[in-house]
């Protein structure tokens, strides 16, 4: 069960800005819903999720925000990869590849 302590607020702004830099560089591309619910799901049974905050208490993040994003990784690699390469989808990774924000 989590201690509910998260990583020091250098550690999480790191991460956070690494994140973030290449969703950004990649084209803001996020997870279909499908994904994003089995991700939300993954993070929710993890013994690592600080629930009262709803973030991840290997990362830091916050869960709503990073489940969202395709270019991210669980920190424990618990969610499926997910493919971004030239508009190219993997075959059964539920991408996303609507227009819709």
């Amino acid at each position: 069960m989590s201690d509910n302590k998260t990583p020091g607020i250098w550690s999480m702004t790191k991460s956070f800005s690494r994140d973030l830099a290449k969703w950004v560089k990649e084209g803001a591309p996020n997870v279909s819903p499908e994904d994003y619910t089995e991700r939300l799901s993954d993070c929710n049974a993890c013994e690592h999720l600080i629930r009262d905050k709803m973030r991840c208490g290997k990362c830091g993040c916050l869960i709503e925000h990073k489940a969202k994003w395709k270019t991210t990784k669980c920190p424990i690699n618990v969610w499926k990869p997910q493919t971004i390469n030239n508009d190219q989808v993997q075959e059964g990774d539920n991408t996303d590849t609507s227009d819709k924000a």
